[in-house]
């Protein structure tokens, strides 16, 4: 496995569970086969630019710090809550419904996210397919969304 592989699956496990320790991330990376020291988990955290950030569930959990390029302001957020009418998954498709003439909005804020689940989108006027890596990629993602929109 290269070292790319193994941060996106760092990348996965963080944005789906609240892990809080690098032992943690070391022992759910050995789960999945993925042999890696504790050393090695330290290295990628720093390279991923991930920090411990509130949890719901624990006092603190590992996120990704979105680099100032990335980040999505408050107006974007406000801006996609104002246009989604739906958000719906289809196998590895997700497919979101938006007012008329708001598709290519929607397809620019959810490009902002830069997640590692998806391959790509399209927009049309009032429709945005949203092509995930697998069916479970566009559960996280489509998980993602909804958590936007609050």
């Amino acid at each position: 496995m290269t070292k790319k592989e193994r941060q996106r699956i760092v990348l996965e496990l963080v944005g789906e569970e609240e892990i809080d320790t690098q032992e943690e991330l070391t022992a759910k990376l050995n789960e999945r086969g993925i042999e890696v020291t504790q050393a090695t988990v330290s290295r990628d955290i720093n390279e991923l630019n991930l920090v411990k950030v509130a949890g719901k569930i624990k006092k603190f959990k590992y996120a990704r710090v979105a680099l100032q390029s990335e980040a999505i302001s408050e107006k974007s957020v406000n801006h996609f809550k104002e246009i989604v009418e739906s958000m719906t998954c289809a196998n590895n498709l997700i497919v979101i419904k938006t007012i008329s003439g708001n598709a290519n909005a929607a397809a620019s804020i959810v490009d902002k996210i830069h997640s590692p689940h998806v391959l790509g989108s399209v927009a049309g006027d009032d429709t945005l397919l949203i092509v995930a890596k697998s069916n479970r990629d566009a559960e996280i993602m489509l998980k993602r969304l909804k958590e936007m929109m609050g």
